[in-house]
């Protein structure tokens, strides 16, 4: 990937350089309650500009992009926003906590050369039209790129990550908490630094982790203006906001993505689902009643394939482990055996396609999706749900190996956690 640095448009922010009441989370992942929320929060906040329709899953009136357009400018000439002078590389560092343990994760906000899917810039999911058509109209009126996507890369010897350590042993430039997140900012502007991290990335590619329709829509936006004439080269829409990350840092996580189903026949039970599944082995083990520590001790020691089932009001609990590894085969044949081997593969080829056909009202089940293994146990407590299945987390390999395959992920495979920030640096695109 060919790495270029930008100068950045950045919140002014509060004394001390915090930034928290003006950042969000990616538009794709908040509601209007949310968007609201954000703004009592501060009338700056981000999700102004980048949410101008809800939901984002389709094109809204032209009235609303037009309006985020327009706020954004009056930001950047009323001193809200301000432009860096020289070109820069930004380091991004994020800590959180997990399941009772704390991470730092950290990387880079730079841009990076806008190729085919597929070449140097490597997806595992599909796009669709909808959201491509809301996020080209912001992009077209607001002439920025608001939120970086999300891509992992191989640091081969860490040349790269001593560069960021280096300048992430300074004060911050700018902090802010988003959602018990503490996001951190420094701006790289040294030229050979940032020549160095050019150079050492020049033939790496990166694997897009989140964000494969900002990507697609930065496609078609150079796509409109080479067809408009065609644009220089080093044109800043020839370059991509990315949000870097090396594959091997201590922080790059990836959760698992529970199912929480209701619109089930009440007749229904796991028993009878196992029964018509006996390509699993079944294990009952009471009620679920371990919490949500316990559970995740128990998928984390299982098999690969494991995955929990709660039932009811959490009065049944019990363990599944795929034992025919064929029958994944038979019902995937085009597929490979690292997509075959993917939970979430297994529980939409088997679970759902098979299994719980026979364990429905009519129709096909309704689907929630959560990274908490306490909130599927709470649906379940609560009826909000009449069946969980907890899954267990993929290996960031296997992510790559499918990648590099050109294969796409089932639905909801992985949660890289936590998300990126949206409103920590902006990237003009002319």
């Amino acid at each position: 990937m060919k790495i270029k640095p930008f100068r950045g448009w950045r919140y002014v922010g509060l004394p001390g350089g915090d930034i928290g009441p003006f950042i969000a989370p990616p538009y794709d992942v908040l509601t209007g309650a949310d968007k609201d929320r954000l703004l009592r929060g501060n009338e700056a906040n981000i999700v102004a500009v980048d949410l101008p329709h809800v939901p984002p899953k389709q094109l809204g009136p032209d009235a609303e992009y037009e309006q985020a357009a327009q706020r954004l400018e009056g930001w950047k000439t009323g001193g809200v926003l301000r432009q860096d002078a020289k070109p820069c590389v930004y380091v991004y560092e994020q800590t959180y906590t997990w399941s009772g343990r704390t991470y730092v994760r950290r990387g880079m906000i730079a841009g990076v050369r806008a190729t085919e899917l597929g070449e140097d810039v490597i997806p595992h999911e599909h796009t669709f039209a909808g959201p491509i058509a809301d996020r080209l109209k912001l992009t077209q009126l607001t002439r920025m790129q608001l939120s970086p996507i999300f891509g992992f890369y191989e640091d081969a010897g860490g040349a790269v990550g001593k560069i960021l350590a280096g300048a992430a042993s300074r004060e911050p430039q700018a902090i802010g908490e988003l959602d018990g997140v503490t996001e951190k900012l420094w701006a790289i502007d040294d030229a050979d630094s940032i020549a160095t991290i050019a150079r050492v990335l020049g033939d790496v590619p990166v694997f897009i982790a989140d964000g494969h329709h900002r990507y697609t829509t930065a496609l078609s936006y150079r796509k409109q203006l080479n067809e408009a004439g065609e644009i220089p080269a080093e044109n800043e829409a020839n370059f991509v906001m990315f949000a870097l990350v090396a594959k091997d840092d201590p922080g790059l996580l990836i959760l698992p993505t529970h199912r929480l189903f209701s619109d089930l026949d009440p007749a229904g039970s796991v028993e009878k689902l196992a029964e018509s599944l006996p390509e699993f082995s079944w294990k009952k083990l009471g009620p679920a009643d371990m919490g949500a520590a316990g559970l995740d001790k128990l998928l984390e020691g299982a098999s690969p394939s494991a995955m929990a089932f709660i039932s009811g009001t959490g009065a049944e609990l019990w363990l599944a482990a795929l034992v025919r590894p064929e029958a994944m085969a038979a019902a995937a044949p085009d597929e490979s055996d690292t997509w075959r081997a993917l939970p979430s593969a297994v529980i939409s080829t088997l679970i759902i396609d098979k299994g719980l056909k026979q364990w429905t009202a009519g129709g096909p089940p309704t689907v929630e999706y959560t990274a908490s293994i306490a909130e599927a146990i709470e649906a379940c407590r609560r009826g909000r749900a009449q069946l969980a299945v907890c899954l267990k987390g993929i290996a960031i390999e296997a992510v790559e190996a499918i990648a590099l395959a050109g294969a796409s992920m089932p639905h909801k495979s992985t949660y890289f956690y936590p998300k990126i920030a949206t409103g920590m640096v902006l990237k003009p695109l002319g």
